[in-house]
């Protein structure tokens, strides 16, 4: 899954380990020939990865950070590159569009390996202060190094009718007449995705320009301080960084590998960006009828961030979190996460785990389509179809309900999701309230100095208002 997918099928990282590991020394042989040849090595690294995108639905962000480790590029070069792979990958149906008017044929007939290499390059032209020259001499030599004198031509002539526009005029030829179409054209998203935006913001609709143009930039590093151990004003001293807005634990930093920090590989912080944070924080505050007796669950727990921080908060009062996770590959991801904290971990279907019922406070942050996560999942905006939604709700549905059944009566369900789209959010949580009688809590109230969060009872978090994922909360008591 583009987003939070792994929970519930995603498109696998390779096809087989076979074809994974062919690809993969592909790759390398490609590589080697390059830099025989003089190609740039960055470029390459773009290329490569645009290619396992491509034909692997691999992940960006996770084939990414090998091959800079595998092929030694680091610093400015490693920097080029992260800018160069992910802005082709988020800019797919702009470079796309411009790419079918300056060679005449559709995308679906040109070979994927020159379309690897169009898009790097036009990419450079459109979105890039790369000069034109650079942009198109380093394709073209990537083309004839692999493919032979002739299709480099073809990849020449392309580059040049596209280099004859700035991305402005493109838009201005290319984009629908229709205002949400041409600002889905201009920000490279999917029309759908653009309409369900705009439907989401409702009223203030017209922000959908700054939305796209938000979740097309690329986004800073936010880091969560583990409580208990580093307060957020020491990790920022620490890292360099800047404390958070709305979080008490958030850092944010302007980039670089946070892998490589000493807090971080204390396990003292985390990556986690800042909205989902909110999320499990806004379980915690939210009021109880009786008193809090200790027993938390993360119904939905993989990879583990909002689990880790779960544990941390629970840790201080001596209190205990459960976290479900059916795949035990992310299981263990979860198990890291939250290792020397009160966390317990149960390799289950939240649908059917077999806990016993009678928790204070329960967290579905349920597995959704990631819209709201797009700028951080580059790829992601063009796997998305309009299907995945439909299927996704019944899950969330059924995760919701089985939530309900755990929770004691008094205690508080919180249902999240990293989308803003209506269906995964006020609709599943509108029709569950009717059906069970739940209290649908205010949920602005369990984030103190948050500010433009909606017009409640649920809260809805956006990246051009509050610099974070686009994060869905509503907070559900079950009455006595």
């Amino acid at each position: 899954m583009g987003g939070r997918g792994g929970r519930s099928g995603a498109k696998s990282v390779g096809k087989s380990g076979g074809a994974k590991a062919g690809a993969q020394q592909k790759d390398r042989e490609n590589a080697q020939a390059g830099s025989r040849s003089g190609v740039d090595p960055v470029r390459l690294v773009a290329r490569d990865v645009l290619r396992a995108v491509r034909e692997r639905d691999a992940y960006a962000n996770l084939v990414l950070p090998t091959l800079l480790r595998e092929r030694g590029i680091s610093g400015r070069d490693a920097a080029l590159a992260t800018e160069l792979t992910y802005g082709a990958c988020r800019s797919l149906g702009l470079l796309d569009a411009v790419i079918e008017a300056g060679s005449g044929r559709s995308v679906q007939e040109i070979d994927g390996g020159l379309l690897d290499v169009l898009r790097l390059g036009v990419y450079q032209l459109l979105r890039t202060r790369i000069g034109a020259h650079a942009a198109v001499d380093t394709s073209v030599a990537m083309a004839r190094n692999e493919f032979g004198q002739g299709r480099s031509g073809f990849v020449n002539a392309v580059l040049r009718r596209a280099g004859e526009k700035t991305a402005e005029q493109w838009v201005e030829e290319l984009a629908p007449s229709d205002p949400v179409g041409r600002l889905a054209f201009e920000f490279a998203h999917p029309v759908w995705i653009a309409q369900a935006f705009a439907d989401a913001l409702g009223v203030r609709a017209t922000e959908l320009g700054d939305l796209l143009a938000a979740d097309d930039a690329r986004p800073l590093v936010h880091l969560v301080a583990r409580p208990g151990e580093i307060s957020a004003e020491e990790l920022a001293l620490v890292t360099g960084g800047e404390e958070g807005k709305w979080s008490p634990y958030a850092v944010y930093l302007d980039g670089g590998d946070p892998g490589k920090l000493e807090p971080v590989r204390d396990g003292l912080a985390s990556v986690q960006d800042e909205g989902s944070q909110l999320v499990a924080l806004s379980l915690t505050r939210a009021p109880l009828e009786g008193p809090d007796g200790g027993r938390w669950l993360d119904l939905c727990a993989g990879p583990g961030g909002k689990a880790a921080l779960l544990g941390a908060l629970a840790a201080i009062d001596q209190f205990q979190v459960d976290a479900v996770e059916p795949s035990e590959h992310r299981a263990e991801l979860v198990r890291k996460s939250t290792r020397d904290l009160p966390v317990e971990v149960h390799v289950v279907d939240g649908r059917d785990s077999g806990l016993t019922p009678g928790y204070d406070r329960v967290l579905v942050d349920a597995p959704c389509t990631g819209l709201g996560a797009l700028r951080r999942r580059p790829e992601a905006r063009w796997r998305r179809t309009p299907t995945d939604v439909r299927e996704l709700v019944v899950l969330q549905r059924e995760l919701l309900a089985a939530a309900w059944e755990l929770v004691r009566p008094g205690g508080v369900v919180l249902y999240s999701t990293c989308s803003p789209h209506l269906a995964e959010t006020v609709s599943v949580v509108g029709d569950f309230v009717r059906r069970t009688g739940a209290v649908q809590l205010d949920t602005r109230e369990l984030l103190p100095g948050v500010t433009d969060i909606g017009d409640g009872p649920g809260a809805q978090l956006w990246p051009h208002r509050h610099s974070t994922d686009a994060m869905f909360m509503a907070a559900l008591r079950k009455p006595m």
